[in-house]
């Protein structure tokens, strides 16, 4: 291989064998036609992320978008993405070794190409702050609607509202969006810093979910993050959940404790814990997935020293049991839960 060979360059040949490369990183997708469908970057099952596997209708072979996110780009920046490489170099020489090529020297002119994922990735958070930015208090508007709804009474500075929200259907992204009312949630790192905003695109007749494939989406980075709602006290304990509803379901029966919402089961196994935290509770989805991502959150905060417990509810998710039994009878449910299992542990 040339000592002089772009990102470009490996990114035209990995699209060449693209089925080759879905088959190799993302084996719990399948193929549906031109695309190969799999649920999200890290590889999970689902559909929401659909690869091109040949060039057509003026659209290479190689592109990518994971519509429940928004995020997208060619078979490097997926790579990169499914790999949770720290650096560029990483990735390369993992396309590299796909490609059958022995890994190269680094050289100046890969060094120049190196800041194009990471550019595109600042570009999007970028785009999440400054919308995030845009936004207004909850209170009185749709997205209090769509929460009191559910029967969260649990809020914050982590969250906002904005009237008008560009959304983007279908695969074409050349197609003009709509402009639609959305519940948006900042992401920050263990730093404070927004890494990300998510959306929950709203319906302006009835305050409930927007009747779109997809309401749920994702701009920015989520790996490892979270958002993030404090109680105002200094605790050494946190919980932490799934989906931003179920996450403040939980809160509003016990608004006493510091939540963070990881917005999916692949994510909530994914979360880095800030400092100072003695003990995790994983308020997780009733379901294999969540207890999936449970065990592994659960071997990393371990190594860590962290302790950690289940949080478990008894229908699928923390918000069917919140609106299903009312407020005072899941607090009751998480606080005997707690303590027995703190006693087990001799926490207690």
């Amino acid at each position: 291989m040339s000592a002089r060979r772009s990102i470009a360059d490996l990114s035209v040949d990995l699209a060449d064998r693209a089925e080759s490369f879905c088959r190799q990183y993302f084996p719990e997708g399948r193929k549906q036609g031109n695309y190969w469908q799999v649920g999200d970057t890290s590889g999970t099952k689902g559909q929401s992320l659909a690869i091109r596997l040949h060039a057509q209708g003026g659209r290479n072979a190689g592109s990518w978008q994971d519509f429940a996110t928004g995020q997208y780009g060619d078979l490097i920046d997926l790579l990169h993405e499914r790999l949770g490489s720290v650096t560029l170099k990483e990735t390369l020489r993992e396309a590299r070794s796909f490609l059958g090529e022995s890994p190269c020297p680094a050289v100046p002119h890969a060094a120049r190409n190196a800041e194009r994922p990471d550019a595109a990735s600042s570009k999007r958070i970028a785009r999440a702050r400054k919308l995030f930015a845009a936004g207004k208090p909850v209170l009185g508007t749709l997205a209090a609607t769509y929460l009191q709804g559910r029967g969260i009474t649990r809020l914050g500075p982590a969250l906002c509202y904005h009237p008008q929200v560009f959304l983007w259907q279908g695969e074409d992204v050349s197609d003009p969006p709509q402009r639609v009312p959305a519940l948006l949630a900042k992401i920050t790192d263990n730093r404070g810093q927004i890494t990300g905003c998510a959306r929950v695109f709203l319906a302006p007749s009835t305050g409930g979910l927007a009747a779109i494939e997809s309401p749920k989406r994702i701009l920015g980075q989520l790996h490892g993050y979270a958002i993030r709602f404090w109680s105002g006290t200094s605790r050494t304990d946190l919980i932490i959940g799934e989906g931003l509803e179920n996450t403040l379901s939980v809160g509003t029966a016990l608004p006493e404790f510091d939540l963070a919402s990881c917005l999916t089961a692949t994510h909530l196994g994914l979360f880095i814990p800030p400092s100072g935290i003695k003990r995790i509770w994983i308020a997780r989805d009733n379901d294999d997935a969540g207890r999936n991502a449970s065990m592994r959150l659960r071997n990393q905060l371990e190594s860590l020293g962290i302790a950690c417990d289940d949080l478990v509810p008894q229908l699928g998710d923390f918000n069917d049991d919140l609106r299903t039994f009312g407020k005072d009878m899941l607090r009751r449910s998480l606080l005997e839960a707690m303590k027995a299992q703190s006693l087990e542990t001799g926490d207690g």
